[in-house]
């Protein structure tokens, strides 16, 4: 996807700071399979004159909740820090909007959540070495939406490398411009892939008590991919977290009648049934899919399975205020 070149050890401990790479050579075939696989680190450079851009940084899933529209409150960052993922996007052309002259004082709110193909998303603390474009600074409300187009540029050229998001109701980001960019082979330690069962979970419900946006986000993608493999015929699935978020679904896009084909949830953790079809986890940093012996599978974001998988959301009930006949009281010295 991108071309690779390798940093010498010595110029790699300043990745931090903005600078020209003294030397270049190509990465083998092995180590552009290592890229391609997230196995190894890399920073990103301007394509123009080769000065650093970015932290060290290691490959990861691109989130369900990338392309979201959520709300109209500041959001957290889409990726953690010392990651970047590739927005390889939806196959249509892109092209950023122009400014609109104000009307008495009113501009046309819109937005832009795509991009070009291929783009790399990384957490904003991890840029380096670049200046705001004052022309394409663009936003709806609180910060940038990138409706514009670049609005980043490398501090060293000038060349327009990136774009900033930032504005209220997006999550915050960092789009490198995939042909302004490329990637550099580093040296340094990889973070270990995260084990099955030490994955963290996500309550479907938020602090302020309303739905998850990442559980509406996974929810959404799951459902996309249950409906294809249903073949148009209607799906049984489980009671409790599972019925919540799948059945109206279901309801509203599958014919009624009996069910035809049935939907569980399968994986860690869990007895090995074969299924017809499952509900299975997909990892927040491999991508790889949990392999069971089901007809088909339904990969659902890692966080939100394990929180079907596990959690019980049945409110307590508050206990009897009187001690049972049976009960005894015990009082320590």
């Amino acid at each position: 996807m991108f071309p690779l070149v390798r940093m010498d050890r010595h110029t790699a401990t300043h990745f931090g700071m903005v600078g020209v790479f003294p030397q270049r050579r190509p990465l083998c075939e092995h180590d552009r399979a290592v890229f391609d696989e997230g196995g190894c680190l890399v920073v990103f450079a301007c394509a123009g004159c080769g000065a650093v851009i970015t932290a060290r940084v290691a490959r990861v899933v691109l989130p369900d909740h990338s392309g979201q529209k959520y709300g109209h409150g500041l959001l957290s960052g889409l990726l953690e820090p010392g990651t970047y993922v590739v927005d390889q996007g939806d196959g249509r052309p892109w092209k950023p909007l122009e400014p609109k002259p104000e009307e008495d004082g009113v501009r046309l709110l819109t937005y832009c959540i795509s991009g070009p193909l291929n783009r790399i998303g990384i957490a904003p603390g991890d840029v380096r070495g670049t200046v705001f474009i004052p022309e394409r600074l663009g936003g709806r409300c609180c910060g940038l939406d990138g409706q514009y187009g670049p609005n980043l540029a490398c501090a060293r050229c000038g060349c327009p490398v990136a774009t900033r998001v930032d504005d209220c109701g997006f999550w915050q980001v960092v789009w490198l411009e995939p042909e302004a960019v490329r990637p550099v082979a580093v040296d340094g330690h990889v973070q270990r892939v995260v084990d099955w069962a030490e994955l963290p979970s996500t309550p479907s419900v938020d602090p302020c008590g309303f739905w998850s946006p990442l559980w509406e986000a996974a929810v959404a993608v799951a459902s996309a991919h249950l409906l294809a493999v249903s073949g148009g015929k209607r799906v049984s699935v489980p009671e409790g977290s599972v019925a919540e978020a799948f059945r109206r679904a279901i309801d509203s896009l599958l014919r009624p009648g009996p069910p035809e084909r049935h939907l569980v949830l399968a994986g860690p953790g869990l007895s090995a049934e074969i299924a017809d079809i499952a509900l299975v986890p997909r990892h927040p940093q491999t991508g790889e899919v949990w392999s069971c012996d089901a007809e088909a599978v339904v990969p659902l974001a890692s966080d939100v399975w394990k929180y079907m998988a596990f959690n019980d959301d049945r409110r307590l009930v508050p206990a009897a205020s009187e001690w049972l006949p049976s009960a005894r009281v015990i009082v320590l010295p």
